[in-house]
């Protein structure tokens, strides 16, 4: 795919961005290599290949799923600026 001048003009035009006439042609043809390097990688065979979401294989380390105080609000609550029952007091946000 090549993209010429006035195609950088408009898309210049519909990102509000600012080029002068001589930067245009430069810009079209940098644009177009970039087309053509994607071009390119679409023809790259990926059947059979997994999505990844990192180049490196990293394995997170795990840790026991222990039950710990959790049963106990009384230091929870202790920092909180108010607390009644058992409960943070918020202030009303909708009336």
């Amino acid at each position: 795919m090549t993209i010429d001048a006035a195609t950088v003009r408009k898309v210049a035009k519909l990102a509000h961005i600012r080029e002068s006439d001589d930067r245009l042609a430069p810009l079209a043809a940098e644009l177009s290599s970039i087309m053509q390097w994607i071009e390119q990688l679409n023809e790259v065979d990926t059947a059979g290949v997994d999505p990844m979401a990192s180049a490196v294989a990293v394995s997170l380390p795990l840790r026991e799923d222990v039950v710990t105080a959790g049963g106990d609000s009384g230091p929870v609550l202790a920092n909180a600026p108010g607390a009644r029952g058992g409960f943070f007091v918020v202030p009303k946000v909708v009336e």
